[in-house]
């Protein structure tokens, strides 16, 4: 590999000694910057008693806000003493004011409860450079205000964030974001605790995001951000980033049934296996478990299903350690129609939601563990170390082109490939003073190691016989990283934020049809900064650049010959929160990304597509407004225009780009009784090829809901496609060929979006 930076040069056994030596030197030197130990705050739910964590507490005399850690800790170093107020505030939850001298000490700790609350947006403060990041109070008020209902509402959380099912509901949805056509994961990274979701050299597509192993009545956080903009985050993260949270500890056990149209049912149900009577509490143990079949609303049986389980223990042991454990079990399968060539709906040969190739379909499975260990110090820092093992299955058949390349057996292809996944993420934080500045540190080290055997792409006929081999291999992929990010407080109202982050390679492919081992390695190193400047209590701007990168497939990095592997992105984003009046809060941001050179495996033909430079601009707009107490409106609109440059002048569109999406819709939440929404999503029309000569049609979506919640039970009605509209959800200008043709026709094949679809659902909580 050619690289102008020395370290690239150095030899195997000294780089990879740097890149273990140095983060310690980083975290070990952290430790110099002492402070006094404080008295301690632990903020939990009133009757449940279970800790909260990103609680904000303030004094806004001296400026001073802190957020409470997973365990509901805080620290009240800097807090006025005596008569002096701190505010205790959390999205959810009825906000305190209470005076220092009456907190009650024992042990060194004081203990305060909130009381569940629907928050009204006039208790909200403009406030974007705490933990959390720039978006942090629209995802708390989101998901506080619309709870995640189903798998598919966990990406649509994000504004922004569209998606599109395209293989009878079992594989990763497709993505967009930012004038990105993110394939399934390409340019989002996604975590979920921390684990890692996206698949690198994956058999369908790089990146390829499957979240179909998460249970949505689990979630409770929900943390993302735009932009490759943040020292922790590597791979992937161009677009941005999406960080789920499941709980840590459940607040009531449940037993929830559905059913809906198109023979649809699911069961989920989660139940607490240590019941801990005490003042607040210090341990959990539970478990979930989730079932779902559907047949689907195709004309060809679907007949998807989906098996979840997850065993999740925490237990603070102490003021200053926390231990967490997880197991968690997945399997699917389905069958699918496929995508659609518009020629057949046309001329009458198949209907809206027919099929010319109905044996598509495949498997999955996947299964985590996860040990987090997490230490506070008593100078204030803290060291959370989280380790992961994750088993990992996939086995897809699809059919895009028919009868193109084999006129006789047809094109299906089988993509398939077994897994073991295991990594180590360390971080470090601290807050301290530095020339009289307050400072944050936050650094740390990130390894992941992949092995794929039997990485598969092969021609098949009825899912049963193999009609030839394409690509048949082993693959070992490695990525370690490191990051530094040091946050300056300058003064209560402007903080600087420079980072740096540095990621190693090593990829090796066996190459099982040629008996041929390939390897190779690269070193790429991405630096970032980041401003807030709080203008007042009303208004907050941001100006956030850095680059970032996502990786290519090892069975293309492997043959580049000194090319660039780990092709960069650059990124800039200026923005400003705003809160005009006290119940109206938007944010809007003006942004840049230009994309280097990369090389993309194409999954479906086994071959490497050369891509040359690009760039995307565009605008993003976020309101929530809160019409009367408990009743809120929201929006996002979405504006990007992509190209390709270099590429003669009209034919530099990208293909299937987002230019123009927006969501929104009317909420009314309140803790009981009755609760809905009416919601819809919208996608303009798009370019479907480099010239704009095909346009991938848009569509608007209305969804509603409606539940009544009782202490003890809930019900409720969801509509999917309110309006029956008929619309494409998945849209390719592809080149196919049926039986019978004489030569291959170019034109939009689609998978259908869903029709007017109703279920009901039934909550039981004890």
């Amino acid at each position: 590999m050619k690289n102008n930076a020395s370290f690239i040069t150095m030899p195997d056994s000294k780089r990879s000694a740097i890149l273990f030596i140095l983060p310690m030197f980083l975290l070990i030197s952290g430790t110099s910057f002492s402070q006094q130990n404080q008295h301690l705050l632990f903020v939990a739910e009133e009757k449940t008693r279970v800790p909260l964590s990103d609680v904000l507490v303030q004094s806004k005399e001296a400026g001073i806000f802190r957020i409470t850690n997973e365990n509901g800790f805080i620290r009240l170093a800097g807090m006025p003493r005596g008569d002096g107020f701190i505010v205790i505030s959390r999205i959810g939850y009825a906000t305190q004011k209470i005076k220092f001298a009456d907190l009650s000490f024992i042990n060194d700790a004081a203990t305060v409860y909130l009381s569940p609350a629907v928050t009204s947006l006039t208790e909200i403060a403009v406030k974007a450079g705490h933990k959390g990041g720039i978006f942090k109070t629209i995802s708390d008020l989101d998901i506080h205000v619309r709870p995640i209902n189903n798998t598919q509402e966990v990406l649509r959380i994000v504004p922004g964030v569209f998606i599109g099912q395209h293989a009878g509901g079992g594989k990763a949805e497709q993505l967009f974001l930012r004038g990105f056509d993110l394939d399934h994961g390409t340019d989002i990274q996604i975590n979920v605790d921390g684990i890692p979701v996206n698949m690198v050299s994956h058999a369908h597509g790089q990146g390829y995001a499957d979240l179909h192993f998460v249970i949505p009545e689990l979630i409770e956080k929900v943390q993302f951000n735009k932009g490759p903009y943040f020292g922790d985050k590597g791979n992937f993260t161009t677009a941005g980033f999406v960080d789920f949270s499941t709980r840590r500890f459940l607040k009531k056990n449940f037993v929830k049934v559905e059913g809906g149209q198109y023979n649809s049912f699911r069961a989920v149900t989660a139940v607490n296996l240590i019941d801990q009577q005490t003042e607040h509490k210090t341990q959990s143990l539970y478990f979930a478990g989730e079932a779902m079949y559907t047949r689907g609303y195709f004309e060809s049986p679907q007949d998807f299903n989906r098996f979840n389980g997850i065993l999740k223990y925490h237990t603070l042991v102490n003021n200053s350690n926390y231990i967490t454990a997880m197991f968690t079990g997945f399997s699917s399968s389905w069958s699918a129609s496929g995508q659609i060539p518009e020629r057949k709906i046309t001329d009458g040969t198949i209907g809206f939601f027919g099929a010319i190739d109905d044996t598509e379909g495949g498997r999955t499975s996947r299964y985590n563990g996860i040990f987090e260990w997490n230490h506070q110090f008593k100078d204030g820092s803290s060291l959370n170390t989280l380790s992961y093992l994750t088993r990992y299955n996939f086995e897809l058949y699809s059919n895009f082109t028919f009868f193109k390349v084999d006129s006789v057996n047809g094109d299906q292809i089988r993509q398939k490939e077994n897994r073991w996944i295991t990594g180590l993420t360390s971080r470090y934080e601290k807050n301290f003073q530095m020339a009289k500045l307050e400072s944050q540190t936050n650094a740390g080290v990130q390894i992941r190691y992949d092995k794929v055997e039997n990485l598969e792409l092969s021609g098949t006929m009825d899912r049963k016989i193999n009609t030839r081999n394409i690509m048949l291999g082993k693959v070992n992929e490695l990525n370690a990283g490191i990051f530094w990010i040091q946050k300056l407080m300058i003064n209560k109202n402007f903080d600087i934020t420079p980072s740096l982050r540095a990621d190693y390679f090593r990829n090796n492919y066996n190459d099982y049809l040629v008996d041929k081992k390939l390897s190779t390695s690269s070193v790429i190193v991405s630096p970032k900064l980041n401003f807030n400047y709080r203008i007042n209590s009303k208004l907050e701007l941001y100006l956030y650049s850095g680059k970032g990168f996502h990786s290519n497939d090892t069975r293309v990095a492997v043959q580049q010959n000194g090319k660039k592997v780990v092709p960069p992105a650059w990124g800039a984003d200026l923005g400003a929160i705003v809160k005009p009046f006290d119940k109206l809060i938007f944010q809007s941001a003006i942004w840049y990304l230009w994309l280097d050179q990369e090389f993309i495996y194409v999954g479906d033909e086994g071959i490497v597509e050369a891509g040359g430079k690009s760039q995307r601009y565009g605008i993003d707009f976020s309101a929530r407004y809160e019409l009367m107490r408990s009743f809120y409106v929201d929006v996002d609109i979405n504006l990007a225009k992509a190209k390709a440059l270099g590429a003669p002048e009209g034919k530099s569109y990208l293909p299937l780009a987002p230019t123009f999406t927006s969501t929104g819709g009317f909420t009314y939440r309140k803790t009981s009784n009755w609760n809905g929404s009416l919601r819809y999503r919208y996608m303009h029309h798009r370019p479907a090829n480099e010239d704009y000569s095909t346009i991938a049609k848009g569509y608007f979506i209305v969804d509603a809901a409606i539940n009544y919640t009782r202490p003890e039970w809930e019900a409720g009605l969801q509509i999917q496609n309110l309006l029956n509209s008929k619309w494409k959800e998945t849209q390719f200008d592809t080149e196919s060929k049926l039986k019978g043709e004489p030569e291959p026709v170019t034109e939009i094949h689609f998978t259908p979006g869903t029709p007017f679809f109703a279920r009901l659902s039934l909550t039981f909580y004890f």
